[in-house]
């Protein structure tokens, strides 16, 4: 009975140390401009005839104090990371890349938190 009681109070103990986040990632898109803080056009896909960079936006909820990244995959290699610190309940941030022609594909943003997990992920194609 006591071994029952101890493991039930050592498990209690490991999810009442661990953070927990109640805060989302309320919007993720790319866009290829910002305006007052909000993005222009949200778009899935652009050409690399007409367009040489690419931003991509994110509204947080709820993740403040929290450490978060925008982490730019293309072929599976990371191609780039920022880092902001949250510093209120509702923060917007947003991430920029220039794209040679070379590098049309799939592009993905993954948005990480401290721990590096994943709690969004976009695409968007460079034709």
């Amino acid at each position: 009975m006591h071994s029952i009681i101890r493991s039930f109070l050592i498990a209690l103990a490991m999810i009442l140390s661990t953070p927990v986040y109640a805060g989302e990632v309320s919007r993720a898109v790319f866009t290829i401009g910002i305006d007052n803080r909000e993005p222009v056009l949200n778009v899935s896909s652009i050409s690399s005839e007409s367009y040489t960079s690419i931003s991509f936006f994110t509204e947080l909820n709820d993740l403040d104090g929290q450490n978060i990244t925008h982490q730019w995959t293309f072929n599976d290699k990371v191609m780039f990371e920022k880092a902001f610190a949250v510093k209120g309940a509702r923060w917007r941030v947003w991430t920029s890349k220039t794209l040679i022609p070379s590098w049309t594909g799939l592009w993905t943003v993954n948005v990480l938190d401290d721990d590096r997990s994943i709690l969004s992920s976009s695409s968007f194609e460079y034709q």
